[in-house]
């Protein structure tokens, strides 16, 4: 199978850069100009500086050439995902498209998955996410990642094809639980991170931790996604790792908050609106998800982190 990766962002060219050890990789920027420096320099130097692009990488700006691969990793956020499908939807007709965000789309509700079979109906989509971080992958670091894929047969050959010599990929056919790991870890990570900007401790950011991952498995039942999903590595493997690191965006996010300090708008924090459509599923629902609501009101201003603390640590008590 040829592989073309759809988004020049970090994750995008580190995920192009472990694969090139497989074979020829084409990774496709929408920014002309970006895809020119980079096939020149053989740097990403705005997202991945420091990182030499292997030989057999090619950089192109033509959305033609990029698509003629037998299989598409898209690499864009989340909440731009469906704008991209619909944009290049008839290119997109009846090829292999593995999504590589990690979010619950704000508008619908919907995981990547979901809309890639909403926007290009006889695609056959996939999923692959887990706990890695971008500088991680393309350093040659050892990473292990889930690979979800509905079609059996399908997702055993893609397994094959994305393992490289240091990502190591596990195989699902729940779509469902795969991406709502992805996704609602990013909320967790939000509170994790204020929780220890500001200032509360290693405890209440273990309580955060374990807490909200109840609340990810409440979700994830709600969806009907299977248990034993969000016990891996794109649940609860994702979840430890973004919520430690000041690697994870959303975790810097959060920190940010707690200290009371600016964010850089132009980073990308796919926890925000998936808090947001988060909470409202829930209430709709009926469902108790307390730090996901927190999270939400602390991302959009309606909390302060002392109004996060005293809504969590005021609510009645129960049985664990």
């Amino acid at each position: 199978m040829s592989v073309s990766v759809l988004g020049s962002g970090a994750f995008g060219t580190a995920l192009a850069i472990s694969l090139a050890g497989n074979g020829p990789v084409t990774l496709w920027s929408r920014n002309p100009d970006q895809a020119s420096q980079m096939q020149q320099s053989r740097e990403n130097v705005d997202r991945l500086p420091g990182v030499t692009l292997p030989a057999n990488i090619t950089v192109t700006a033509e959305i033609e050439q990029a698509v003629r691969s037998d299989v598409l990793l898209l690499a864009v956020p989340m909440q731009k995902l469906r704008d991209a499908l619909n944009l290049h939807a008839a290119r997109l007709s009846g090829k292999v498209l593995v999504a590589c965000c990690k979010g619950i789309e704000l508008s619908t509700g919907l995981g990547p998955v979901a809309v890639i079979r909403q926007t290009v109906p006889d695609a056959q989509p996939a999923l692959l996410t887990g706990p890695s971080f971008a500088d991680d992958i393309a350093r040659g670091l050892p990473t292990a990642l889930t690979l979800a894929c509905a079609d059996v047969e399908l997702g055993e050959a893609l397994q094959q094809e994305l393992t490289t010599a240091n990502l190591r990929l596990y195989r699902t056919a729940d779509t469902v639980g795969a991406e709502l790991g992805g996704a609602l870890k990013n909320v967790m990570a939000i509170g994790c991170g204020a929780a220890i900007g500001a200032g509360l401790g290693d405890s209440a950011r273990a309580a955060l931790i374990t807490r909200g991952f109840a609340e990810m498995q409440r979700f994830a039942a709600l969806r009907r996604a299977q248990p034993d999903t969000l016990m891996g590595l794109s649940g609860l493997g994702d979840l430890v790792l973004t919520c430690s690191s000041e690697l994870s965006r959303n975790y810097r996010f959060g920190l940010c908050l707690g200290q009371k300090k600016p964010f850089d708008s132009t980073t990308t924090v796919e926890g925000v609106a998936t808090a947001l459509a988060m909470s409202e599923i829930a209430a709709s629902e009926g469902l108790d998800m307390p730090i996901s609501a927190t999270v939400a009101k602390l991302s959009s201003g309606a909390y302060s982190v002392t109004d996060a603390i005293q809504a969590l640590l005021g609510r009645p008590l129960k049985e664990e």
